[in-house]
């Protein structure tokens, strides 16, 4: 039975729950009138479809407006299948990225009544006055122009004072990218357009005053306009301090004197830039229209790592056109040869829409045909090599990235730090079959044991640095490969009965 009636509701599924729909607040933030008629109401894709629709359902809406994306696209086809069957009068309309493109490929279309292609912060509102209103039928696939920026509310008061205690909270100083790389949907940009500073600053600071110390800015080019970016940092400038978190996106080429001035005012722990490398084969980066000038890069990495104290996460991609397993290795050893914090290695994914796809001929690029939709193999890496480099991703966000393994890594990765790690990963598999839910303790353990059998190190110098890893991850006692541990006893219960049956005896 229904407890309250809500003819709106914007919903998505969040990968989990500590992230937070900007673009569902967006479409709250310009509902107008219909504001008082909507609720926005989010879940993550752990939870059930079928407990999805009955939570939706107790809301009693008339119009369900579904954000898709592709880490969500698969689970949400599951509920927007059981509403249908349910309750077929409501009303679902679809947008966002992943539902944007190749419109005759989407298995969603035949469920819902509405389909809106790209920025629906407009768009929908409308949308929903007409179908409220009774007005005759639009058309199912709805093309939304691109709104002028100055139209929009901006939807940080959408933000409640549960989301700033629990969740991380996105903003956006401008949309759109000037760049054209052909992995990325912001290739179909013309040009970035930047929302009116004094408005977006005075939002911040409302933000700022809630409670807010977390920024995400979600800016594919923050580093654009040097004049707007110095502002937006002179603002978080006076506000030092109290657990103040900033997260920019940079372009890696692009940090004149002016800037570089504003980012030695940040304490340590402040500022984290992530910075799309992507590749340093510069004939790969010709092919996909990725700008960069890689002197001066790699200048700009130098300098942030030695004079300032920025924390620095860098962004590499397997699976580039042309791009080898001999390159890829000379590209990745020279990017760590710079000490960057971390280094995010990505398998290349078929985002719909992006013009990577015209290398699919030529270089027999060949995707996964279920969401994320990653690169299975092509012309220069088999679908074998394909998975030795997917598990090494996966072991490096877990063992390098991760920060728990400083000291050791540095005996581990010598003179060729992909090579050496590759072997590792390799080892790692062979040892475990998995690549999840190892636990750390464990992965200590695999660590010393796989550098007794696999790498020609000094031993006892390799348990030193082993165990001041172990003590600055927080785990307490004494580490398992230490002499001195002994496992505990498991005492072994004699009935035979299984563990549910002895619940009841």
């Amino acid at each position: 039975m229904s407890v309250s009636s809500t003819p709106i509701v914007l919903t998505t599924l969040n990968a989990r729950y500590i992230h937070s729909a900007l673009g569902l607040r967006y479409l709250y933030a310009n509902m107008g009138s219909l504001t008082p008629q909507t609720q926005i109401k989010e879940f993550t894709l752990e939870q059930r479809s079928i407990d999805i629709v009955e939570q939706l359902l107790l809301l009693n809406p008339s119009i369900i407006g579904f954000g898709i994306y592709i880490w969500n696209v698969a689970a949400s086809v599951e509920v927007i299948q059981i509403l249908r069957n349910v309750r077929p009068e409501i009303k679902i309309i679809i947008g966002g990225p992943e539902v944007s493109y190749e419109i005759s490929q989407q298995p969603l279309l035949s469920w819902v009544v509405h389909l809106i292609c790209g920025q629906a912060d407009v768009e929908f509102p409308q949308l929903c006055q007409n179908i409220l209103n009774q007005t005759p039928a639009l058309e199912k696939i709805i093309y939304a122009e691109t709104p002028q920026l100055q139209q929009l509310e901006l939807p940080y008061d959408a933000y409640s004072q549960e989301d700033i205690a629990h969740r991380i909270i996105y903003v956006e100083a401008s949309r759109g990218c000037p760049f054209k790389c052909q992995f990325c949907l912001s290739a179909l940009d013309k040009t970035a357009w930047p929302f009116d500073q004094a408005k977006f600053l005075s939002a911040m600071k409302n933000l700022y005053d809630k409670g807010v110390r977390h920024f995400k800015f979600v800016d594919r080019t923050f580093n654009l306009n040097i004049k707007a970016c110095e502002n937006i940092l002179d603002f978080f400038i006076q506000r030092l301090g109290d657990g103040l978190f900033l997260h920019f996106e940079l372009i890696p080429d692009h940090l004149p004197e002016a800037l570089k001035t504003k980012i030695q005012c940040f304490p340590e722990g402040v500022l984290q830039f992530e910075i799309g490398i992507q590749s340093l084969n510069q004939e790969v980066q010709q092919r996909i229209q990725r700008k960069q000038n890689m002197q001066k890069v790699t200048e700009n990495l130098v300098w942030l790592l030695t004079s300032s104290k920025a924390h620095l996460h860098t962004d590499l991609i397997i699976g580039l056109p042309g791009e080898t397993l001999q390159s890829l290795a000379q590209g990745f050893n020279q990017l760590y040869s710079l000490g960057p914090h971390e280094i995010q290695v990505g398998i290349l994914k078929r985002l719909k829409g992006t013009p990577i796809t015209q290398h699919d001929h030529n270089f027999e690029m060949v995707y996964s045909p279920v969401a994320p939709f990653n690169l299975l193999s092509n012309k220069d890496l088999n679908f074998e090599v394909m998975q030795r480099l997917n598990r090494f991703a996966r072991y490096w966000d877990m063992i390098a990235n991760s920060g728990r393994f400083k000291h050791c890594l540095k005996l581990l990765l010598q003179e060729t730090p992909f090579e050496d790690f590759l072997k590792l990963s390799d080892a790692l598999f062979v040892r475990t079959n998995q690549t999840h839910q190892i636990a750390l303790r464990r992965l200590f353990v695999l660590l010393y044991e796989l550098g007794q059998a696999e790498f020609e190190l000094d031993l006892d110098q390799f348990k030193h640095v082993l165990q001041q890893d172990y003590q600055r991850a927080g785990l307490k006692g004494i580490p398992p490969f230490d002499s001195r541990y002994h496992e505990p006893i498991q005492q072994q219960n004699k009935n035979s009965a299984n563990r549910r049956q002895q619940q009841h005896q």
